[in-house]
């Protein structure tokens, strides 16, 4: 490895000595390796990123998820180091992140491609383009009235209800809002989409797992208030009247850096499937 990323969450506590001591940690390990830092993904977006060899995020599973999308033109590798609170995302903890400096010095490890979504929302005036690694979710505001969704799957109608929102995940996502609204747990290297309705005011109203090479075309059909989309539950845009919402597998692929030992299955039961407390999640 020649180029190495840091991008640190500012809000998680780490001061210029705690960082220092973690590059030093990568130049002990990585001869020769230059180390370029970040803060909350700012300038890991642009062109010169495609010239890393590695990201490391510190941070939680949040910081993973901005530093993917500010990658998603690149598929550099990421780490996740984890100083949040669940993790579920990240590969090792703060404390261990020595050794896992060594185990890259080594090569043990493997990248695992997780699929990513690309949503265009178009107008007259335009388009826009969001990448997420998570979701893409279209909801209403903090008023009690509902909202009337049509749902297109490769420009074939598919179902039209009245509710509160709906969530189009990947794999990835699929431990996040999704299963919080009912939606399956997918395994996270398949390339599935799943469209969950929240809070849908039909009973016939449920999930449905595509394959990823579908579009999925979404329209707001009667608004009473405003309705917001959202990316990865981080970046949130208010839809105009005549937006026109398409969702599909992005081109590129996140990748995200597994050592020899991870097993999913455990940290799905440790972070996720097995904790009795909701307000943990």
């Amino acid at each position: 490895m020649r180029s190495i990323g840091i991008n640190v969450n500012s809000s998680k506590g780490i001061d210029d000595s705690t960082l220092n001591s973690m590059i030093e940690v990568i130049k002990d390990n990585l001869k020769d390796v230059e180390v370029k830092c970040y803060k909350d993904s700012e300038g890991l977006e642009k062109e010169e990123s495609r010239n890393l060899d590695l990201v490391i995020s510190f941070g939680g599973d949040g910081t993973i998820l901005r530093t993917a999308r500010a990658l998603s033109n690149y598929e550099v590798p990421i780490l996740g180091v984890n100083i949040g609170n669940l993790g579920f995302l990240t590969e090792v903890e703060r404390g261990d992140f020595e050794s896992a400096i060594r185990k890259l010095q080594k090569e043990e490890y493997n990248i695992e491609e997780r699929m990513m979504l690309n949503c265009v929302v178009s107008n007259d005036k335009g388009t826009r383009e969001y990448a997420a690694l998570n979701d893409i979710v279209i909801a209403k505001g903090t008023l009690a009235r509902i909202v009337k969704y049509n749902i297109e799957i490769d420009d074939k109608h598919y179902t039209e209800f009245t509710g509160d929102g709906v969530i189009i995940a990947t794999p990835t996502g699929s431990t996040a809002y999704s299963l919080s609204a009912g939606g399956p747990i997918i395994y996270p290297s398949l390339n599935l989409i799943t469209i969950t309705p929240i809070c849908p005011h039909t009973l016939g109203a449920r999930t449905m797992v595509i394959g990823a090479e579908s579009k999925v075309s979404i329209d707001v059909m009667k608004k009473y208030e405003n309705v917001y989309l959202t990316v990865d539950g981080q970046e949130a845009f208010e839809l105009e009247d005549m937006d026109k919402i398409s969702i599909t597998m992005a081109y590129l692929k996140c990748k995200l850096i597994k050592f020899e030992d991870y097993d999913y299955f455990n940290v799905l039961r440790k972070k996720i499937t097995s904790r009795t407390k909701i307000s943990e999640l």
